[in-house]
């Protein structure tokens, strides 16, 4: 059987996020829903390529990328138009996203993958379409699937509980692994955290203090969204160190700390435009360093990945 005709080879990328601004439950159509929302990061970047055949048989390299298997299986018969015959072919992942830590690998392999089939295949998703795909290929997933603006994921069940509207404001992010070791974390032996009356309240209130500093570009308050957010999860996974995290935070001027809430890494927040910002984050380092903390990293989240 031949190729088809609009059939070719396929590449894409997926950038990776660097854990949460906020994460909770929320209230979407009426119920409780678990959703989050994810800070952009460009320190790392998985690249897909899919090279079509016909005959419906998929394989993917390395092999034990499954997650991303089932998402270029989706992709295949999403894309598929009628008459076509079923759309088969090898799947190929580079990148070197950590596992484990927060930086949403399992995502950007399957947003690679997705990529890579609608680029072979001539055809093209919407991302609301991709991110049910998702999360049927890896059961919770991240929001790097819309990209022009900040959104309120349920990350179980790939609906938006909330477009912002714009794209968070812009922070320079001093990054570190928050456990000495860097071993990361099984995040799916995680069970999910289970969130008392006052935790949801809080949630509300913090849902509403975002939409705020997205809206008005206010990096501080988003900075202090994202503390009360890791205050938050500190019950259900807690960072060893926390309180002298605080005081890095307000030695250095920080405008918060952010983290995976469920990974091993975190953030501090600065101003990404104040002259300072370099002599703040090298004081950080020297910090950081002394509380026993040796892995760090900068970025600048309205920086994307290539």
């Amino acid at each position: 059987m031949a190729e088809h005709s609009g059939w070719r080879t396929g590449t894409a990328s997926a950038p990776v996020h660097h854990g949460e601004v906020l994460q909770g439950v929320f209230t979407h159509r009426g119920r409780p829903t678990r959703a989050l929302v994810t800070l952009p990061c460009a320190l790392h970047t998985t690249r897909a390529t899919f090279t079509p055949a016909p005959g419906g048989r998929l394989t993917v390299s390395p092999s034990w990328k499954s997650k991303a298997l089932r998402a270029a299986r989706l992709a295949a018969d999403a894309c598929a138009r009628p008459g076509d015959p079923p759309a088969g072919g090898r799947l190929e992942l580079t990148g070197e996203v950590p596992p484990g830590r927060g930086f949403g690998s399992s995502t950007s392999d399957v947003l690679a993958a997705v990529g890579a089939v609608q680029a072979a295949l001539g055809v093209t998703l919407t991302p609301g379409t991709v991110a049910r795909m998702a999360v049927r290929a890896e059961t919770a997933s991240d929001s790097l699937m819309f990209r022009e603006s900040s959104v309120l994921f349920a990350h179980r069940e790939g609906e938006v509980v909330e477009d912002f509207g714009h794209p968070l404001p812009a922070v320079r992010v001093l990054g570190f692994g928050s456990r000495p070791g860097g071993r990361g974390i099984d995040t799916l032996a995680l069970p999910p955290a289970r969130y008392d009356s006052a935790e949801r309240a809080a949630f509300a209130r913090l849902r509403t203090l975002l939409r705020e500093a997205v809206h008005t570009k206010d990096a501080a308050l988003l900075g202090a969204v994202a503390t009360a957010s890791t205050d938050l999860n500190q019950r259900h996974l807690p960072i060893p160190c926390l309180d002298a995290l605080h005081a890095v935070a307000r030695e250095t001027g920080a405008l918060g700390i952010q983290s995976a809430h469920s990974g091993d890494i975190a953030g501090l927040l600065y101003d990404r435009d104040a002259p300072d910002t370099d002599t703040r984050t090298d004081l950080a380092r020297t910090l950081l360093h002394r509380i026993g903390l040796h892995e760090h990293w900068l970025f600048t989240t309205d920086t994307l990945a290539p």
